[in-house]
């Protein structure tokens, strides 16, 4: 836990230098400002004692469009309203290159006293965390961990101040192991897994977890795998053309509730009924939460990205008045149920919703 900043002279410095040395490849950022209370200072604060009116926080999502980072903003904001905090979110575009350079220009413009992330590359953007942090301006991370190790919330990186998350592979094999319980009276039983993207660090983390799970019983077989982008469309196209050469399907795997989506207008337009399925995927986005509560999907793995949002900028206001926080949350505290969601359980708690859409 770090409690003091660095102080607001070398900031401006090195920021400076950092803009200077980004070069002209760098992308302009596509933000939008938060309709959250008007800053009182522009300048950032000289001491830890400043009032957290004065602080301007990024957010840099992984994509904005997507409804997940969205629902992060929305903590984001949430807390910043209640704090008096300004705050800004940067579309990534699901481009790590995207959201690299903007975390580059936005060191560079001295405009901001705070970054929380949503990383689209948790290996290649954290020298940029380390830029801002020798820059004086403190990173709190939601759903990953920065760094090369993605089984560990610890700080691996110098400037990550908080980690709000869950390793990856956790939740992987929670979905994995609930497969391996509905197929373990059928042999053989075939299996789908849709992936993100295989590219992202995250994904391949998540996808050897269902493999390494799935490969311990001889019964079940991975018949295809798909990337769906964390798009409904993209999903509905890949799992249309997993169908056509592979009609015979027990189970699909998901780490994503957008992939489910899709892949449900596919099976029903193919004419497979979707009931005899086991399903689950991975969000607990509100009609998620609806289709596995009415039992026409069987989990959906719990994501709170509101409340990661709000945690990340409570950590983040916390650093830099120098106050003690938290450097390590793990999500799954913020409800007292597991975080695979099942149907029984999300009938025995009614008032239970998902934090965002998709």
């Amino acid at each position: 836990m770090r409690i003091s900043r660095v102080g607001f002279a070398l900031a401006v410095s090195l920021a400076l230098l950092v803009g200077g040395c980004s070069g002209g490849a760098t992308t302009a950022p596509t933000a939008a400002p938060a309709t959250q209370a008007p800053s009182a200072a522009t300048a950032a604060p000289e001491t830890p004692a400043a009032s957290a009116e004065s602080f301007k926080v990024a957010f840099f999502a992984a994509s904005s469009q997507n409804g997940f980072n969205q629902a992060v903003y929305e903590g984001v904001q949430k807390a910043g309203a209640a704090l008096g905090v300004e705050t800004t979110i940067f579309d990534g575009e699901f481009n790590s290159q995207v959201q690299l350079n903007q975390m580059e220009d936005a060191i560079a413009s001295g405009r901001f006293d705070g970054f929380v992330l949503l990383a689209n590359d948790t290996v290649g953007i954290a020298s940029v965390v380390e830029q801002a942090w020798k820059a004086g301006i403190p990173t709190a991370t939601t759903l990953f961990p920065i760094g090369p190790n993605l089984g560990t919330l610890e700080k691996q990186v110098e400037g990550i101040v908080g980690t709000v998350a869950r390793p990856p592979a956790d939740g992987a094999k929670l979905e994995a192991d609930a497969v391996v319980a509905f197929c373990a009276d059928k042999d053989p039983c075939n299996v789908v897994i849709l992936i993100g993207q295989l590219q992202y660090p995250f994904d391949k983390v998540r996808y050897d977890t269902f493999t390494s799970v799935l490969g311990e019983h001889k019964n079940i077989k991975v018949v295809a795998t798909g990337e769906g982008n964390y798009d409904r469309d993209t999903s509905l196209k890949a799992m249309q053309d997993i169908i056509q050469a592979n009609p015979k399907i027990d189970a699909i795997l998901s780490n994503a509730d957008q992939h489910l989506f899709g892949a449900e207008v596919a099976l029903q337009d193919a004419g497979i009924d979707v009931q005899k399925l086991y399903l689950v995927g991975a969000g607990a986005m509100v009609e998620a939460v609806d289709a596995v509560r009415a039992g026409r999907w069987d989990a959906t793995l719990a994501d709170y990205p509101r409340t990661m949002g709000e945690k990340a900028l409570e950590i983040v206001v916390k650093e830099l008045k120098g106050e003690p926080h938290d450097s390590v949350i793990n999500e799954d505290t913020f409800y007292p149920f597991g975080p695979l969601l099942t149907t029984e359980i999300l009938k025995q708690h009614t008032d239970f919703v998902g934090e965002s859409r998709g």
